[in-house]
């Protein structure tokens, strides 16, 4: 046969076309959420360091090209009114808007607005614009500014160029090179699906399923038209409400962030939509990257489809002033459509001069336009009760507004510690969860023969630490055994933390701590590592675990506890516990806390298999204890669940026996955490490596190496 015409590589091989492992068997566990962001998808290289990049930046210059800007526009995407402004606000908000308290992802952190599938929301149209109007600055001060911090701070100074004075700003958001893929946006398979898939009985925004917190596939926040597009001010209410709490937001910084917002700027459906091509992700080849084009009638201008709604919300829509509220509680509203279709409320009447002017054409007006959203602003009776002070008290609204988009944009950027910048403010805010320094000038040795000498058991000093440090989550850089709060409420009362036995063994501890002068932060952790230093010794190996002193210890009144809520663990693989079945599987709540701490598949491995061995199980069970030697740090768990002289069978719900092939005795019980890493076929080739005869050494050091990660996962001061 000739060859030509025929594919020079394997068909399909690179693209989607190709069925990749998951297609072929969907309900195998998926490790890819511990494999993202490798030093492969990096062109930055291992010794590229963000934060000594920052320090070369000539941030007064920055900060006046962005001022620049802000009105001048180009031809290929005009600015409303010859401002910026608006539009690189939204982009700011909508990158920091999709972050959720429950599991701390999302948020502007990362630059991941510039991959799918953000980049491609229909919430987010036209977004690729403003980050395209930002490439001249992006080029010209390269590596030295993070897209992360570009966006953010390309909102913050449009704030400014328009009037507001801001609360202030942090630089240290490094970027990502390639899409996540650990977090759950929803489960639906179409865009702006109805949101009742996402709630038990959508009249009840608090039936959402978690951790989600917008209402629909695509939104950042709620349905501008109302729920399920269907306009009702009150029933919006509700959702914004919920939505913005998951968002850490009260009442108050709700109301600050819709008005403040919603100050400036303008809605766009002065066409058809239809004739809008495709999102990013889906167009040709030739747009470049850019998506949403209009190649048919002229889409730019007065004539741009965006969210389908049109008009602006004040009088003055590039000044920040108090018109909103003006706007919205001194007249009456109707529902109108938009050119595009959509549902917007227009006031029923206004004064040809109160009305905004055309976008290119000044001598053109007209009228207002309010969403859902904002009419719940006025219709809602605490919304309204808010909105009405801001009316009266403008200066009041202002620093408010200030304080509250400085959280929204801050937020998921964790303790002050690791903001960078001359425009950091010098207050320390609760959210940012503020830890005293701590004590490190002292003497760890003598400290840790008081914690030898006091009685507690190795799997008492190991567990407590751990449930220490577990809490830490690299996607907001929150929790962690800094700051000791694992001893305040409402951590000491978490079923997950054993409420006796920890009270039992802190009230060993803290004396300890005290009569020494140090945190109990830091003998919590010293004792974990002692745990562990007995542990190996016992299996004949005599190591020391390294140690960082210096950590701090909060008090009551630095612990918001309502926002500390959504950290409690619901499940822990590595204690083999779960507070109850859940539709996810036990092992994939496993990978979820893994990628969360940010441990890689192989550390995940070998802290399970240590933990087990150590004898750390919830409430001292047996599952997955595969050792006669409890409280030696022996690979013996892996040893013994890839000894084929053993058979597994179910014995009940998430629980399994491992009897002897031949006699039918029962030697263990385990639970589908501890058989995974004999079942799936990664985390088996990592299980037989630390079960190798030549592999009792390397298990050991590489349980320490893992074991320390944890516990100064949240040490941003030594790091």
């Amino acid at each position: 046969m000739s060859n030509t015409g025929k594919c020079p590589v394997m068909h399909g091989g690179m693209t989607s076309t190709s069925a990749s492992n998951t297609d072929w068997w969907p309900n195998a566990l998926n490790l890819d959420i511990l494999h993202q962001h490798d030093t492969k998808t990096n062109p930055l290289g291992r010794d590229f360091v963000y934060r000594a990049e920052l320090k070369a930046l000539d941030i007064d210059a920055l900060k006046k090209d962005l001022h620049a800007l802000m009105t001048e526009t180009q031809d290929w995407w005009p600015a409303d009114w010859g401002h910026y402004g608006g539009l690189m606000i939204r982009m700011a908000w909508h990158a920091a808007g999709s972050y959720r308290i429950a599991d701390g992802r999302g948020g502007g952190g990362t630059g991941n607005q510039r991959f799918a599938p953000l980049n491609s929301w229909p919430d987010n149209a036209n977004l690729d614009k403003a980050r395209r109007l930002l490439w001249p600055i992006k080029k010209k001060y390269g590596n030295k500014i993070s897209w992360a911090d570009l966006i953010i701070l390309a909102g913050t100074i449009a704030y400014e160029n328009m009037g507001l004075k801001t609360f202030g700003f942090a630089f240290g958001r490094e970027d990502i090179w390639h899409p996540e893929k650990d977090v759950y946006w929803g489960a639906e398979k179409e865009w702006l699906a109805a949101s009742d898939n996402r709630y038990a009985d959508v009249s009840q925004p608090s039936t959402m399923e978690n951790p989600l917190a917008a209402v629909q596939m695509g939104l950042i926040y709620v349905n501008p038209q109302g729920v399920n597009g269907q306009p009702d001010p009150l029933k919006t209410a509700a959702q914004v409400r919920e939505t913005f709490a998951r968002m850490a937001m009260d009442d108050e910084e709700t109301v600050a962030l819709t008005a403040g917002g919603h100050t400036v700027g303008k809605c766009h459906g002065n066409g058809n939509d239809k004739l809008l091509g495709p999102e990013p992700e889906a167009a040709d080849i030739t747009e470049q990257g850019l998506g949403w084009m209009n190649h048919t009638k002229r889409g730019v201008g007065r004539d741009t489809v965006t969210s389908g709604l049109e008009g602006a919300w004040t009088t003055h829509p590039t000044q920040w002033d108090n018109g909103y509220f003006e706007m919205l509680l001194n007249h009456d509203w109707a529902l109108k459509k938009s050119p595009a279709g959509a549902w917007q409320w227009e006031p029923v009447t206004i004064k040809e001069e109160d009305k905004p002017v055309d976008v290119e054409d000044a001598t053109i007006r007209y009228n207002p336009i309010m969403t859902d959203a904002d009419m719940a602003m006025k219709m809602d009776p605490v919304y309204r009760q808010i909105s009405e002070r801001f009316y009266k008290d403008p200066a009041y609204f202002s620093e408010v507004f200030a304080r509250a988009w400085f959280k929204l944009t801050h937020r998921d950027m964790g303790p002050k510690s690791r903001y960078i910048g001359p425009d950091v403010p010098k207050e320390d805010l609760i959210w940012q969860d503020p830890v005293p320094v701590g004590n490190s000038h002292y003497d760890v040795a003598s400290v840790k023969a008081k914690i030898a000498d006091s009685g507690l058991s190795i799997g008492d000093m190991v567990a407590t630490a751990w449930d220490s440090a577990r809490t830490f989550r690299g996607s907001d850089m929150r929790g962690g055994a800094n700051g000791a709060r694992i001893r305040l409420s409402p951590q000491k009362d978490w079923q997950g933390n054993e409420p006796e036995r920890l009270q039992r063994v802190l009230s060993v501890l803290t004396p300890i701590a005290t009569g020494s002068g140090i945190s109990i932060a830091d003998v919590i952790v010293l004792a974990g590592g002692l745990g562990i230093e007995k542990a190996a010794k016992a299996a004949g190996f005599d190591v020391t675990v390294p140690f960082m002193p210096g950590r701090g210890d909060a008090t009551e009144a630095q612990t918001d506890q309502k926002s500390f809520e959504p950290l409690e663990p619901l499940a822990d693989g590595y204690r083999n516990w779960l507070k109850k079945d859940y539709v996810v599987s036990a092992e994939e709540l496993l990978l979820d806390r893994t990628q969360l701490m940010g441990l890689t598949a192989p550390e995940m491995t070998v802290l399970v298999g240590g933990l087990r061995v150590i004898g750390t199980n919830y409430g001292g069970t047996k599952h997955g204890v595969f050792t006669d030697k409890e409280g030696s740090l022996t690979n013996d768990f892996f040893v013994n669940l890839t000894d084929m002289k053993n058979m597994w069978k179910a014995a009940g719900n998430n629980l399994f026996e491992i009897r002897d092939r031949k006699t039918g005795d029962l030697r263990w019980t385990a639970t589908r955490v501890d058989l995974v890493f004999g079942s799936n076929s990664v985390l088996r080739a990592y299980a037989e490596l630390y079960a190798q005869d030549d592999s009792r050494d390397k298990f050991v050091h590489d349980f320490i190496a893992a074991w320390v990660k944890v516990m100064n996962a949240d040490r941003f001061d030594i790091t």
